[in-house]
């Protein structure tokens, strides 16, 4: 039911988030009217929010006119009543008690509007990392993208808040008290004019030097965040190796930078407050000056200077706050650079109009296959060619850079071949929908990765409907049941971040398990035993045996031993295929595997 309600007053995050990438691509020159366009739809709380603002500010406006009201009265008892003091009095009394309320709607309406664009900003930024290729994230470290969904989405959120609560009253506050000042006195009014172009003179004079100073402290925190990202992967090697000192001294580093960088942005952001204030504490003299002058010639009464000071302090008040939030503005302008910088990119893995599959058989088939990287004219893989039938087991062998991997890569989708084509089930991948041909495959790499959360959370991750009996059926296909049954929560056990409770042997049968359970046609096993022990490795072959059944199978693996059971061993070297046959074909023709086999003995 929450779930539901969130959806409604956020208009759905799926089609929120698609409205914000859209914005993105739209209004790439512009990021205030990409501001602008993430409020689309929230125009009307918008709207409302700024009634109950003037509604809410009425005290401001009042207070300078009764004050001189009342000092007018008392200055001038012959002409005026006691009775005209309770008046003004009562007057600002109810005015000044309404801002409770008028306050309370303000702020929330304003804030259904920053909230979903706070919300559907992070949406946008999660589904587009969802979007972006293997390749993006190859080359995105981590703790960037985390400072561009946490801390760049909250300065564009403080930005819009600084937008409504501290501009759009100080401007609301400058007209008010210009048109009452107008028309009380048109020549104290020309007076006030004069603060415009005072204001945009300071403006400009440190807008480049904040912008400058802004966008040189974000990539610092950018590059803070990645680093301690790092750091905290790090930690197991660090301390096994004693280099505690020199982990420190490197973010140690990092953190001076930010800190000379922070200072910066702190002395400009100084210069410019105070230069400000200074400029208009000076105008706010001449204005007192100036309306006691017109008072001594009798022009104006006297509670009229107090009244004009008030009005002058508000207008002054208010562009000194215009100016002063600029820094914060330009931050956050600067965080939409950073935001658009992933809601733009055009490295996507794009799936839109490409066939949908049901059902696959797993036949397999490269023709010619070629990939070289952007940039490089070293190919990874040159002219390879293979023709894989459905439900048979094919290992790849080689020395490192042979193009073990890339071939996996390839038939997970990872990557487009350059050259040549890869088939499945006699359909071209790069005409298939991927997210649907995806569902029939599972992926057992090296190095597992599971989430916090149980042993049955990471099995049945991304699951809707299973029976505990299937659970139960794929642990002890996957040899984990007299692991599971010594432990005391069982299935219900909590793995630690990243799987950290538990072994490496472990993860990798929860790993096998979380495909086994999927029932996939396509088994991708990339040194999945590689880091194990020999009890680890015994078990996890035990499970592997069940998971490939029936499947079609691509393994990639160093101990030669390990694939002794596979229907076909592929060898690669330098991109290209060498060799292909049984263990026992290869064996005997004393080729390249022989040698390979011969260096592990």
């Amino acid at each position: 039911m929450a779930e539901k309600a969130a959806n409604l007053q956020f208009g759905g995050s799926k089609g929120l988030a698609s409205t914000f990438e859209n914005a993105a691509l739209e209004q790439e020159a512009s990021p205030l009217k990409f501001l602008l366009s993430l409020y689309r739809g929230n125009f009307a709380n918008l709207f409302v929010s700024l009634l109950f603002l003037l509604i809410k500010s009425a005290p401001v406006y009042v207070l300078p006119i009764v004050t001189a009201n009342i000092i007018n009265i008392a200055t001038n008892p012959a002409e005026h009543s006691i009775r005209g003091i309770w008046i003004n009095f009562i007057v600002i009394l109810i005015v000044i008690l309404q801002n409770i309320p008028t306050h309370a709607a303000y702020i929330s309406f304003l804030s259904r509007a920053v909230r979903h664009v706070e919300a559907g900003l992070r949406s946008a930024l999660v589904r587009k990392l969802q979007q972006l290729s293997i390749n993006s994230h190859r080359e995105l470290p981590a703790g960037k993208l985390q400072s561009k969904v946490l801390r760049d989405v909250e300065a564009v959120e403080m930005m819009s808040k600084q937008f409504m609560i501290a501009l759009a009253p100080a401007v609301v506050n400058i007209i008010v008290s210009f048109i009452i000042t107008l028309n009380s006195s048109w020549i104290v009014s020309l007076f006030f004019v004069l603060t415009i172009p005072m204001s945009i003179a300071i403006v400009t004079i440190f807008r480049r030097k904040i912008r400058r100073s802004n966008k040189e402290f974000r990539k610092e925190i950018e590059q803070m965040s990645s680093r301690v990202s790092e750091m905290v992967e790090m930690i197991p090697i660090t301390r096994a190796h004693g280099l505690e000192k020199v982990e420190i001294a490197r973010i140690d580093s990092t953190l001076r930078n930010i800190q000379g960088k922070g200072y910066r942005l702190d002395l400009v952001e100084a210069y410019f407050g105070a230069t400000n204030w200074v400029t208009f504490q000076i105008f706010q003299v001449l204005c007192l000056i100036f309306t006691a002058y017109l008072a001594y010639q009798g022009q104006i009464q006297v509670g009229d200077v107090v009244m004009y000071q008030g009005f002058f302090s508000m207008i002054l008040a208010s562009v000194t706050g215009l100016i002063n939030i600029y820094p914060q503005i330009a931050k956050g302008l600067e965080s939409i650079y950073s935001i658009k910088e992933i809601l733009v990119s055009q490295d996507i893995e794009n799936n839109s109009g490409k066939r949908k599959l049901s059902e696959v058989r797993g036949e397999f088939s490269f023709e010619g296959v070629e990939l070289s990287y952007p940039g490089s004219e070293h190919h990874v893989l040159e002219d390879v060619t293979l023709n894989v039938k459905a439900g048979e087991c094919i290992a790849f062998v080689g020395a490192s850079g042979a193009g073990k991997s890339t071939v996996l890569n390839l038939v997970i989708g990872f990557l487009q071949p350059t050259g040549g084509k890869v088939l499945m089930d006699g359909i071209d991948l790069a005409d298939i929908d991927l997210r649907s041909y995806r569902k029939h495959l599972a992926v057992v790499p090296q190095t597992n990765i599971l989430f916090s959360g149980t042993i049955r959370d990471n099995i049945t991750y991304g699951l809707r409907e299973f029976s505990e009996e299937h659970v139960k059926r794929v642990v002890e296909m996957a040899n984990l049941s007299e692991f599971i049954d010594q432990l005391p929560d069982g299935l219900d056990t909590m793995v630690g971040e990243h799987g950290g409770k538990l072994s490496g042997g472990q993860r990798q049968r929860i790993a096998i398990a979380r495909a086994l359970i999927r029932d996939p046609k396509i088994i991708i096993l990339d040194e999945a035993t590689s880091a194990l022990d020999n009890e680890s490795e015994f078990h996890v072959q035990k499970a592997m045996q069940e998971l490939i059944k029936n499947r079609t199978t691509f393994i990639v693996a160093h101990r030669l031993s390990t694939i002794r059971d596979a229907d076909r061993i592929v060898v690669m070297k330098r991109g290209h295929i060498v060799e292909v046959g049984t263990f026992d074909e290869l064996m005997a023709s004393k080729g390249e595997f022989y040698n390979l086999k011969q260096l592990q003995l």
